[in-house]
């Protein structure tokens, strides 16, 4: 039983695989870590297998996969899941743009008490080199619907994490393309993370395999963890759901109460339509600070940050800035895109909702 088993997923890296497996064995000597290195090939074309067979002769810590059928990224790492000698399981690229010597502290900080431990390109400290502009805005839009999903992890969409072996043993995973990680994250079982930030430098020798079925796939994936964590409510993806749905019913409420408050104090005649109606907004305001403070976002781990106070002081700028959202866009689509102005309020509605619940939530 090994103490840890580094996932190097492949498909014709004969440039690269020497080096890897190597480097990665190096590390594991460094810092004295009984590590397996399990190699999953989608049967490769070129060298890679043979030069596989070659240093399995020298390094008896290694393991070939060699996958016949249903090739691809992330169905080659849940291979690995399944072959792998140890229960932890780190997942690295072949091509170096994953940096090895941050082996030794992805598994100190699972042996720490993490469940999941990630490679991060957007946290402080991360980056990326050498990526063309289409590839960079590829990834950004990719990591923005993983964080519609999981807003506290940065990258979520990262190729380089490690993982305990109970989180994805018992996971109905449905692997496909090249975001293994995200179902990972939206279908295993798992209550703390820890993001490390690293430097992604794109592959300097071979060919990216990313096209556009990927991108496919992984709007497919997303869809697919979103309706799994609708009816597994047990899943880390249903606890962000399950705040969006009781932000927008306090939306709801507030509503009522804006219109509540108009009512009385314009038919009381306490107050006319001009001066009653920003003091009906404020109060629809603060009807929906109270309940999301209180039921929304009320676990102590939401509230740790800030006092109540200034927490309210924030929702009222917030929920500005979304009347100002809401508004811009309708203007923008009835006077320049001539859309019907019931579609574009709805439309200014829901982007403004969006708004008003990632930044309340941050």
């Amino acid at each position: 039983m090994y103490d840890l088993t580094v996932i190097i997923p492949t498909f014709n890296e004969e440039a690269n695989i020497r080096n890897i497996v190597m480097a990665v064995d190096a590390v594991f000597y460094e810092h004295s870590l009984n590590g397996q290195i399990l190699v999953v090939d989608d049967s490769s074309s070129d060298a890679t297998i043979s030069i596989l067979h070659e240093l399995k002769m020298q390094k008896t810590n290694l393991e070939i996969l060699i996958r016949k059928e249903d090739h691809g990224l992330s169905q080659s790492v849940a291979d690995g899941f399944s072959h792998a000698s140890s229960d932890v399981f780190i997942v690295i690229d072949a091509d170096f743009s994953h940096p090895p010597v941050l082996i030794p502290r992805m598994y100190d900080e699972i042996r720490n008490g993490h469940d999941i431990v990630i490679g991060s390109r957007y946290m402080e400290g991360g980056g990326i080199r050498k990526w063309p502009l289409k590839r960079r805005i590829i990834s950004i839009g990719a990591t923005f619907l993983g964080r519609l999903l999981f807003p506290d992890i940065t990258d979520p969409v990262s190729g380089f994490f490690a993982v305990k072996k109970e989180v994805v043993e018992k996971a109905p995973l449905k692997p496909r393309g090249y975001k293994i990680l995200l179902e990972v994250l939206g279908k295993g079982t798992w209550e703390k993370d820890k993001e490390i930030p690293f430097e992604f430098v794109d592959r300097e020798i071979g060919a990216s395999k990313l096209k556009i079925n990927t991108i496919i796939d992984y709007a497919r994936q997303v869809a697919d963890i979103t309706l799994y964590s609708f009816v597994n409510h047990g899943s880390a993806a249903w606890r962000e759901w399950k705040r969006v749905f009781k932000f927008g019913i306090v939306g709801l409420l507030g509503i009522v109460v804006n219109l509540g408050v108009l009512y009385l104090l314009v038919e009381y005649g306490i107050l006319n339509k001009d001066l009653a109606s920003p003091l009906a907004i404020e109060f629809s305001i603060l009807n929906n600070f109270i309940w999301n403070d209180l039921w929304t976002f009320g676990s102590a781990e939401d509230q740790k940050v800030s006092s109540r106070w200034h927490r309210f002081v924030a929702f009222n700028i917030v929920s500005v800035g979304g009347a100002a959202i809401n508004y811009g866009i309708f203007l923008v689509l009835t006077t320049w895109f001539a859309v019907y102005y019931l579609a574009a309020q709805l439309i200014g509605i829901l982007i403004a909702f969006v708004w008003n619940f990632l930044i309340n939530r941050r």
